[in-house]
């Protein structure tokens, strides 16, 4: 296990912020891919963490370092967001990212960071900070570590960017629990990530993750270890007819055994503890006004038949922020993959991904056309009403 040991190379400090720790070759070629590890002495969750959080990248930061796109990944991803693993497989976005793709890494740096408790721990190059991780008296944190959030994680990728000489993102994107992150960037600093995508998420944790993933993950996994873990991120993930269309001609448990060698049970627990937190911090109307006044522009996509995230939570969402007048381009479309089309299968959104990319429009987004037809019906009772409508909903 190589996640407390950390990787070598040579490298010199970007931006010369040496206490962040992020580093990249000396050389780089713009396709090739760049790695890091952001390293810094964090409060997480009010507790002094020593963290340690790989990184790679890939395109080059412009002369005015305001190309670069921070990329989120997903519940049991990596940074490998891009390329090919050491074993030759593709990034598991692969299909979105690189040269002349729909984020475009001849125009884009991009990059993507592990989350703390990584569920990949175990995998050599793979470096996170997590209760399989060595507190500072030599032993694993285990239950010692603390219970962080989205706050926590947010505010270490802003220490990414700090170190990075970054004065902000071009755009914060991701998948699913990427998703979330993305929208908590929307929620909390919009000045300093104007472009958000979330693939396959939903403004907050709803009936799904609280009231059925989370208890069932809470109740199979002390007798069936770490086996009934991926069993049930797989059924949640992929629904039967995905199931069907990845593995019905293939070894299933052999899949299974292959993610088991290098995943943490710990980390799974953990990971499946904080999405049953997401929520964006923050009324409604605060919200879609900040996001006018600072030019947010907003993409949502979700997967009819997603079994972690129904799309009618973002549906209602979007309806309500676009009342207010926020730039806000929601989509959905169905997959054989369920929830995973979001990594599977991605062509659906990759038009809409690019264009928000190069969007340059500026200043206050225009009002919705729905407000037109509503009479004499206040903006403010609509967003209350909607709002209203979206916490029944979850």
């Amino acid at each position: 296990m190589r996640n407390d040991e950390g990787e070598g190379g040579e490298g010199e400090p970007l931006g010369g912020r040496e206490a962040f720790g992020a580093v990249l070759p000396r050389s780089v070629q713009p396709d090739s891919v760049q790695s890091g590890v952001l390293e810094c002495a964090a409060l997480v969750a009010g507790t002094p963490v020593s963290v340690r959080l790989g990184w790679q990248a890939w395109g080059q930061l412009n002369a005015a370092h305001d190309n670069a796109v921070l990329v989120c990944h997903y519940y049991t991803g990596t940074m490998r967001a891009a390329g090919c693993s050491p074993d030759g497989t593709p990034g598991w976005w692969s299909a979105l990212i690189g040269p002349g793709k729909a984020v475009d890494t001849d125009q884009f740096f991009v990059v993507c960071m592990n989350t703390l408790s990584n569920v990949q721990t175990h995998e050599d190059a793979v470096i996170t900070t997590g209760p399989d991780t060595l507190h500072p008296d030599g032993t694993p944190w285990g239950e010692r570590f603390p219970a962080w959030e989205f706050a926590d994680l947010h505010a270490l990728q802003l220490n990414l960017m700090h170190a990075l000489a970054v004065p902000r993102w071009h755009a914060v994107i991701g998948p699913s629990f990427g998703g979330m992150q993305a929208l908590q960037w929307a929620a909390r600093t919009p000045e300093l990530a104007v472009r958000v995508a979330a693939v396959a998420a939903s403004p907050q944790s709803g009936v799904t993750l609280r009231g059925v993933f989370g208890p069932l993950m809470r109740e199979v996994t002390p007798t069936g270890g770490i086996d009934a873990a991926l069993r049930l991120i797989s059924f949640f993930g992929l629904g039967a007819d995905g199931l069907h269309h990845l593995f019905g001609h293939t070894d299933f448990d052999a899949y299974l055994r292959s993610r088991a060698q290098t995943a943490s049970l710990p980390h799974i627990l953990d990971i499946a503890r904080v999405v049953q937190t997401h929520r964006m911090p923050g009324q409604a109307q605060d919200l879609f006004a900040r996001w006018q006044e600072s030019g947010l522009r907003l993409l949502t996509v979700n997967i009819s038949g997603d079994q972690f995230f129904p799309a009618a939570e973002m549906r209602t969402f979007a309806g309500a922020s676009h009342i207010a007048g926020v730039a806000h381009q929601h989509l959905e479309y169905a997959s054989a993959c369920g929830h995973l089309g979001c990594v599977q299968d991605t062509l659906p959104f990759a038009a809409a991904l690019r264009d928000l990319l190069h969007d340059q429009a500026s200043g206050l987004a225009p009002a919705h056309s729905a407000l037109a037809d509503r009479g004499q019906e206040s903006v403010a009772e609509l967003l209350t009403k909607r709002w209203t409508d979206l916490d029944s909903a979850l």
